[in-house]
Order: structure tokens, then C-alpha cells, then sequence
């Protein structure tokens, strides 16, 4: 109990050294030991802002700023750095915040390219803040770069925006010159099969993997099955298919995927103990359990049919990158897409009965993810960052695959790297 009081003291006294730190700082010091200098939009909207000497960056100074009790309050540290057209350079950066309830949208950097004559040539970029943090707390800002053919300057703009109560401490940023961006594939497959007049569950597992066989065999990383595939056409109801997770289905699906070192997703009526879900598993290269998503729209039919909704948002990590998982009437909603988004899901999977086609394309685009759906009444298939049907399976060809450039970012006319945007400009809770 002692150790865990002195924990919370710890940590208030370190709010009230930062605390104190900004508000003892004065704005005439801001440009006293750095080439940065700070501007804003207007000076009504300033936030306050210093060169930092006591919160340290790998024992060198930050670039300071606070809210002021401003909750409108918009500012930015920038620099010019020159740089060499079609050349490729990796932006980075590291912050610290204190008392911001949207990070994100708060705290962010930006690229702006400058031709010769100083005015600006293309879009400005919005580097990632990534997921990992350094060991020592301090949230990361990093992405690679090809220079504009026109560009020969580089305006760096470190910002700090709409938080009243809130402070930053940016570490000075870097604009180096690397290698070429390497390019990450990742294999695709969906199935469009819907079972017929089956007898059991597990017969419908057994005409499954005919499919996923298939899949296999065109070197998918990942194959998307579709929604209850032990329910459909076998006369039965949610309750009685349902069964525990892992489980008989899971040990089924798990063979094939051992065998084949391939991941699967999959739809399945879950139940755990009282308690019966529509879930989507996740199934790893090795045969495991990795993850499972419990649907959290439910229509009206499966909540009179005795399902319960989910109440988690999860995304896992694969080999080839971060997934996300979603059913059928999650499709409905641009919540559920935007949770696994922001969390950084690089691609959705989508085990959907049927649904509308439009909004399968609005997801991809507002989120900026691929998304595969695997349907029964639907189009199956895999959506592009435009929303794009780019490999459709059907009757006749019941499985599709295609690959994929996850670290490819679509620049839109007028909006430039749109993925990037969403998390700096997506409305306030």
C-alpha cells in the first residue's frame, strides 16, 4: 500500500512540475536556442509556447506548447529543410503530451513541399503517429517519403491544436534521406459458397475446405469465409449450432490452416456458458486460436433469436500486417469500420450473410482500409482503397484472390494521402 501511494505522488508531482514548466515559460523566449520558429494563424489563437530546457529529448531541449485555457487555441513550430526531388526521405519526430483527450487530432506534423519560388506544389503529407512508443513514453511520429518531382524544399510544421489544458513537448524533427520504401504484399482470398440442404455443421466445414484448399493453392496469406458457416442451410437455429470457442469448428479450421500455413477467418455462432454470440475467428498459420470478434450490431432476427452483442472493438497482428474483423450488419454503422481503423487495422474481413454494396465501399474509403467480404447475398470480393471491387468470387468462381501493397497510400485529387488526414481532421468526441 506505501509503495503504491508514493507511485501516485510520484505522479503528481511530475503534472505539477509540467504544469508549472509551462506556465512559467513567457513567449519571448520561444526562438532563444533553436532555428525553429513558432507561428500561427492568428495571434488571438496562439497557443503559449517555449523552448523547453527542463523536459529533455535525449538530453537536448523541446519545443514547448499549451492550450492556455484556449480551447480554439492553434500553433505550430516549422523549419525549411532543402531536399532532392524524387529522392526518398524518412520524417521523424517524438512528443510528449499531458492533458489531451484527443491526441490524435491534436498533436500532429506535417510536410509541406515547396518549389523554387517557395510556393507550394503539392499536397501536404500528415506522417503516422505509430503505436509503439519509445521505452522511455515518448509517442512516435515516423514516415518514409518520395520528394515531389517540382519539390526542393521541405517546410516542417510541428502542431498543437484544440486543447484547452493540454501541453506538448515535441523533440526538433528530422528529414533524412534513406532507401526506397520497400513494398509489403499480403495475398487476399475470399470464398462465395452458401451450403444447401446440409446435414450438419460439420458437413458445411467439410464443403469448406474445398475452398480454402483452393485458396491455398494461389498462395494466400489469408482466406475469409462467411457468416455462420456452420448455420447456413442447415435448417437449425443460432442456439443450436452455437458451440464453445475454441471448439470442434476451431479445431476443424485450425488443421487446415496448419497444413496449409495459412490464415483463416471465419464466422461462427459462439457459446460461452449461457451466453450465445455471432463471431468472426481468427485463425493463425500454425492451427491457433489468435483472435475472435463478437459482433456488435445485431439485427433484429438474431436478437429474437436469442444472441447477445458484443462490446469490443479488437484488432490483431498477422505477418503481414494489422486486421481487423466485422459481421454482416456491423456494416450498417460507420462506427464499427472506424473503431478497427483507428486502431490501426490495415485490412478488414468481413463475414456478412448480405448487405448493401455502397456502404462496403464507403468503409474502404472513409477508413482507407481493404476490405474482403465473404457474403451469401452479397457481392464477395475485395474492396480497394477507392472503394473498388478489384477480385470478385462467385458461383462460378467461387474464390478470388489477389495481392495487395499495404504500404502503398492512395493519393486522392485535392485531398492528397487521405489516410493520414482522417485521424488529424475526424470530428471531436
Amino acid at each position: 500500500m506505501k509503495k503504491m501511494i508514493n507511485l501516485y505522488a510520484g505522479c503528481f508531482l511530475m503534472l505539477l512540475v509540467l504544469s508549472t514548466a509551462c506556465t512559467d515559460k513567457k513567449p519571448s523566449e520561444a526562438s532563444a536556442t533553436t532555428p525553429w520558429q513558432f507561428n500561427a494563424q492568428r495571434p488571438e489563437i496562439a497557443p503559449a509556447h517555449w523552448v523547453d530546457q527542463e523536459v529533455l529529448f535525449e538530453g537536448k531541449h523541446t519545443l514547448a506548447m499549451a492550450g492556455d485555457g484556449k480551447s480554439y487555441t492553434n500553433g505550430k513550430w516549422s523549419l525549411d529543410v532543402e531536399v532532392i526531388p524524387g529522392s526518398i526521405y524518412e520524417f521523424e519526430t517524438f512528443f510528449r503530451p499531458l492533458a489531451v483527450d484527443l491526441p490524435d487530432r491534436s498533436i500532429l506534423a506535417r510536410i509541406d513541399w515547396r518549389g523554387q519560388d517557395g510556393n507550394r506544389i503539392s499536397q501536404p503529407e500528415y506522417p503516422a503517429t505509430l503505436r509503439e512508443k519509445t521505452n522511455d513514453g515518448w509517442n512516435i511520429i515516423r514516415q518514409q517519403y518520395k520528394v515531389p518531382e517540382d519539390a526542393t524544399t521541405a517546410r516542417l510544421e510541428l502542431i498543437f491544436r484544440w486543447a484547452a489544458q493540454g501541453m506538448v513537448y515535441f523533440s526538433e524533427a528530422s528529414l533524412n534521406e534513406v532507401q526506397e520504401i520497400p513494398s509489403r504484399i499480403a495475398t487476399l482470398a475470399t470464398v462465395h459458397y452458401r451450403p444447401q440442404n446440409s446435414g450438419s455443421s460439420r458437413e458445411n466445414l467439410e464443403h469448406f475446405s474445398r475452398f480454402i484448399t483452393m485458396a491455398a493453392e494461389n498462395h494466400a496469406d489469408i482466406v475469409c469465409l462467411p457468416e455462420a458457416i456452420t448455420l447456413a442451410g442447415t435448417g437449425k437455429t443460432y442456439i443450436e449450432v452455437s458451440e464453445p470457442i475454441p471448439g470442434p469448428s476451431t479445431e476443424f479450421l485450425g488443421n487446415l490452416a496448419r497444413q496449409y500455413r495459412m490464415y483463416i477467418v471465419a464466422g461462427l455462432l459462439e457459446r460461452d456458458g449461457p451466453v450465445v454470440y455471432n463471431t468472426a475467428v481468427l485463425i493463425d498459420r500454425k492451427g491457433k486460436l489468435a483472435g475472435r470478434y463478437r459482433k456488435v450490431a445485431l439485427p433484429r432476427e438474431e436478437i429474437e433469436g436469442g444472441v447477445t452483442p458484443g462490446d469490443s472493438y479488437p484488432v490483431f497482428d498477422t505477418d503481414f500486417g494489422r486486421i481487423g474483423m466485422m459481421i454482416c450488419w456491423d456494416l450498417e454503422f460507420p462506427e464499427v469500420a472506424r473503431q478497427l481503423a483507428m486502431q490501426g487495422a490495415e485490412v478488414i474481413l468481413m463475414p456478412i450473410w448480405g448487405g448493401n454494396l455502397t456502404l462496403a465501399s464507403a468503409r474502404s474509403i472513409e477508413n482507407q482500409v481493404w476490405l474482403v467480404s465473404s457474403s451469401y447475398n452479397m457481392k464477395t470480393g475485395v474492396f480497394d482503397l477507392e472503394g473498388k471491387l478489384v477480385a470478385e468470387a462467385s458461383e462460378q468462381d467461387p474464390v478470388a484472390v489477389v495481392q495487395v501493397d499495404l504500404n502503398r497510400h492512395l493519393y486522392w485529387p485535392w485531398l492528397g494521402d487521405l489516410k493520414n488526414r482522417i485521424p488529424r481532421e475526424k470530428p471531436s468526441w
